[in-house]
């Protein structure tokens, strides 16, 4: 009988979706803060979060099932076993992390921070012009299920030009009007009004926008940033805000986190930060697509399937 420890906070109609799948197999409902490396090295899979430390690559654990769709920590050499497989949740956060990340570019667009600031001050007080999405050329890098749901996003509400960014040539997806390598976004981003990230944490995109980077841009293009805080660092980030190279940007992610109450990131005027909460299960329905997604791996699991949100450990990106 195979062993599964779930540690997502399932209720009952969640729990009735997982015991489908994996009926024949003792299924554990515990808290992430209640596991241990006994409980861990008991597991033939794992569905939810785990502290990786407690993993110490064993070669029991033949399915760990994370409920994000970054994999940063567990393809860490040393974290799994060659004998696991790793599956992500790709599909479960398009819908909320894009409509997040729409909600920031128009924030910025029609400068609502400022006014949020300046409500806090009483001040009624006019900020000058604003712009309009349909003006602007949008840059999307990370073009998978969250970057392509943007795209469509501002494609739809009359973006001028949709611009996606990806690791390897393929045909040009609805809603994107041209394509661009991630080793060649030097030739785009002097195009870009709006640049938005949605990069996963690897070895390639740690510190991928670099001053150069920026210095390539409009002074006045806006930068967004729902993917991994990894891929800029705080140092450059502060410069190009401070300095004007670029004009303002939003993130919902950093470089540490939590931020530290200390950083000089928090006083910038031109920077709207929210604390990591694009997606995580704010919205509802994330959870419901997780467990959906975590029910079909199980099944292909117990069948001597490959899990259809395969993890390949070398770049951190579904198969």
């Amino acid at each position: 009988m195979k062993t599964v420890l779930v540690t997502l906070p399932v209720n009952d109609t969640h729990k009735a979706i997982l015991e489908k799948a994996g009926a024949g197999c003792a299924i554990s409902y515990l808290d992430p803060k209640e596991l241990t490396k006994e409980l861990v090295a008991s597991a033939d899979v794992i569905i939810g979060p785990v502290d990786p430390a407690l993993i110490c690559a064993s070669e029991k654990l033949g399915l760990l099932q994370l409920f994000s769709a970054g994999a940063d920590p567990y393809i860490v050499p040393g974290v799994l076993s060659d004998k696991t497989w790793l599956a992500n949740a790709t599909g479960a956060y398009g819908k909320a992390v894009s409509e997040h990340a729409l909600a920031l570019t128009l924030m910025m667009l029609k400068k609502l921070h400022l006014y949020r600031d300046e409500q806090r001050q009483n001040a009624w007080r006019d900020r000058g012009t604003v712009r309009s999405l349909t003006d602007c050329c949008v840059v999307v890098v990370g073009l998978g299920n969250i970057g392509l749901s943007y795209a469509r996003l501002v494609k739809a509400l009359g973006a001028k030009k949709v611009i996606g960014v990806k690791r390897r040539a393929g045909d040009c997806p609805e809603g994107v009007d041209e394509l661009c390598l991630t080793s060649e976004i030097e030739r785009v981003l002097p195009e870009a009004d709006v640049l938005v990230s949605f990069l996963p944490g690897n070895r390639e995109t740690f510190h991928y926008y670099t001053a150069e980077r920026f210095a390539l841009m409009k002074r006045d293009a806006l930068f967004v940033n729902c993917g991994r805080g990894a891929a800029v660092a705080k140092e450059v980030l502060l410069d190009v805000l401070q300095n004007g190279v670029i004009g303002c940007a939003a993130c919902d992610v950093t470089e540490l986190e939590p931020l530290p109450g200390d950083s000089p990131l928090w006083q910038l005027e031109n920077l709207m930060i929210t604390p990591h909460v694009a997606g995580y299960l704010h919205l509802p329905e994330i959870l419901v697509r997780i467990v959906d997604i975590a029910a079909e791996n199980l099944a292909r699991f117990l069948s001597g399937e490959e899990p259809l949100t395969l993890v390949d450990r070398k770049t951190g990106y579904k198969r």
